[in-house]
């Protein structure tokens, strides 16, 4: 990557509103960042960004068939997607759709935060591709959306609220459950199962796809021996890592490097496929519905 000598990360913006009314929501990153609108919807050639940034009030099927393209001619840039309409439906879509962040607005001093914070975290992570020394970890995990916070269990998911925190920055680490469980003053047992209902997943499986992430972002981004990534990854024992890697990616390290590593050379974007359209025609008209 180029090197940008303000040291801010490089936002380009893609204004897909009805209303052109991304301006607004620009204005709120540029103290923090250098923010550039692209200029007739076209793609960065010779200038590399840190981050592309798409920006809709209500997606229709021409503005997510945009995100596709965009995603397709530059695989190595992450983008984030800004919305106003929000749908679960929608979030599913983009997450499969491999955004790397997916906002809705309008957002919370909290959120704005949160967000700028994983955005630096992953320029300094793509910027020193060498990988020397321990690299930052990347935390972009969102907070809870208000729907959850009102929600009959809330009171018995707080009680985690205080280790999450703990977890997401040490899963690297070794994390003995049970010590876990004493912090929120819990039997191991009631602890698992509270954690399943809040997380959607058991604690070994909850670290063990943050770890997952963690070293698919070091494949992605740099050069580190597969070993090396592994011991970033919190796995003491290669061989286990390689094994985890394979059942939770459906292939090795090297194999999903090299697979990534020939997306990001594709001289030219293919088309999408019918199945992609049809779904986003479903999505745009279940968001209209």
């Amino acid at each position: 990557m180029a090197p940008n000598p303000t040291g801010k990360p490089k936002l380009l913006w893609f204004d897909l509103t009805h209303d052109r009314s991304s301006q607004e929501l620009i204005s709120q990153f540029l103290d923090t960042c250098d923010c550039a609108l692209a200029k007739n919807a076209m793609l960065p050639s010779a200038e590399q960004v840190d981050m592309i940034c798409i920006h809709f009030d209500r997606p229709d099927t021409p503005g997510l068939r945009r995100l596709l393209e965009i995603k397709r001619t530059v695989p190595g840039t992450p983008i984030t997607m800004f919305t106003v309409q929000h749908s679960e439906e929608l979030a599913v879509w983009a997450m499969r759709s491999s955004v790397w962040e997916y906002m809705v607005l309008p957002l919370s001093v909290a959120e704005r935060k949160r967000y700028l914070t994983a955005v630096a975290q992953l320029c300094e992570l793509r910027r020193n591709a060498s990988g020397r020394g321990r690299t930052s970890q990347i935390d972009h995990s969102p907070t809870l959306p208000d729907s959850i916070r009102l929600t009959s269990g809330h009171q018995k998911h707080q009680a985690l609220s205080h280790i999450m925190l703990y977890i997401d920055q040490h899963f690297r680490d070794s994390i003995d459950q049970r010590d876990l469980a004493k912090r929120c003053g819990m039997t191991t047992f009631r602890f698992s199962r509270v954690f399943k209902e809040a997380n959607g997943l058991g604690f070994t499986d909850y670290v063990l796809n943050k770890r997952m992430s963690f070293a698919k972002e070091l494949l992605d981004n740099s050069q580190m021996p597969i070993t090396s990534i592994g011991y970033e990854a919190g796995f003491k024992d290669p061989s286990y890592f390689a094994r985890a890697f394979k059942q939770y990616a459906s292939c090795t390290p090297s194999e999903y490097r090299l697979a990534y590593q020939m997306r990001s050379a594709s001289p030219a974007p293919e088309p999408p496929d019918e199945a992609a359209l049809e779904a986003i025609e479903h999505l745009v008209h279940s968001l209209e519905g």
